[in-house]
């Protein structure tokens, strides 16, 4: 028995919508879930039902597509649908995901879906790296992090960020004097950021540059930055060579 590949379809325009649904008719294998309109309608039936594969507008109301993508971690099972083709194509040429440049052809339209099938059957497929590359260039271009606390999306403008600290599953991002918790890797969100504003000083521990006020040494093996709110946080040795040439 042929297994069903469960499907979302998010864009804001019903025509768009329309004819997705029409041309996934011929195929009796993908059972569509739900239609989302908006950004945040999309984050919840992401959220609620875990879909196989995620037909996504790159343009929607309340958040983008990208947007929708950093808050859920979704990072596969993904085709682009826009109609515009300046979104980073470059990364589309890593072959890693696919996208539909509106309008297309129900050939095309099939194209891409059997490909979608291909890496679903993969069982050793790696995080997409050409959808992380886009978020990461959304993310710069758009100055701001979106954080999902229950029902609400908060948005933290990434100037305002002292410090991003990693712990257990989650990362605590200080922020203008509040903490906003959100479940990703350190690793993941540095990849996010401006390597030239934000530096990694410990394995723990991801500083913003002018977040900085100086360097302070505790004793012959440890040092500490010194923020402009008074907060000091630990540097490891590889993370003061760092920030060493940052500071030079």
């Amino acid at each position: 028995m042929t297994k069903q590949i469960s499907v979302i379809i998010a864009d804001d325009e019903e025509l768009a919508r329309r004819l997705i649904t029409e041309y996934l008719r011929t195929h009796q294998d993908v059972h569509i879930i739900t239609e989302c309109e908006t950004g945040t309608e999309a984050v919840d039936a992401i959220n609620q039902h875990c879909p196989d594969l995620i037909f996504l507008d790159i343009q929607m109301p309340e958040l983008t597509g990208l947007e929708v993508l950093e808050i859920t971690g979704r990072r596969s099972g993904v085709i682009f649908t826009t109609a515009y083709d300046q979104f980073a194509l470059k990364a589309f040429d890593l072959h890693a995901i696919d996208y539909l440049l509106k309008p297309y052809s129900q050939q095309r339209f099939d194209e891409a879906l059997n490909k979608a099938r291909k890496l679903l059957q993969q069982t050793d497929v790696s995080p997409e790296t050409a959808i992380q590359q886009l978020i990461a260039e959304n993310t710069e271009k758009n100055k701001r992090l979106l954080i999902r606390d229950r029902n609400q999306v908060h948005v933290v403008p990434i100037a305002s960020i002292d410090y991003i600290k990693a712990e257990d599953d989650y990362i605590l991002i200080h922020a203008a004097g509040k903490s906003w918790m959100k479940t990703q890797s350190l690793s993941d969100i540095e990849a996010q950021l401006n390597p030239t504003q934000f530096v990694r000083i410990h394995r723990s521990y991801l500083l913003q540059l002018h977040a900085l006020k100086g360097i302070e040494r505790q004793n012959k093996d440890s040092v500490v930055a010194v923020l402009n709110n008074g907060e000091k946080l630990p540097v490891s040795r590889s993370g003061y060579e760092r920030l060493k040439e940052h500071l030079q």
